[in-house]
C-alpha cells in the first residue's frame, strides 16, 4: 500500500517522530476539550443574550426529540 504522506528526501530533514500512542492522543484530546469548554464559557459570559437564546433552542430540541 502506498504511503499517505509525501517523503522528504532533502538533506537536513528532521527525523520522523514515532507514532503517537493512545495515551498521548487521549491527553491531547482532553486538553483540546478543556480549551473548547473554556472558550464556550467565555463566549457565554460576554454574550449573555445569545447564550440564553442558544440554551432555549437546545431545550426546545430536547423537548421535541423522539426516542
Amino acid at each position: 500500500m502506498p504511503k499517505t504522506q509525501p517523503v522528504n528526501d532533502a538533506e537536513g530533514s528532521e527525523p520522523e517522530e514515532p507514532p503517537e500512542t493512545a495515551a498521548q492522543r487521549r491527553a491531547r484530546r482532553a486538553q483540546f476539550l478543556r480549551d473548547l469548554m473554556e472558550a464556550r464559557a467565555l463566549r457565554d459570559r460576554v454574550q449573555p443574550r445569545r447564550a440564553r437564546a442558544a440554551r432555549m433552542r437546545q431545550q426546545m430540541r430536547m423537548r421535541t426529540f423522539r426516542w
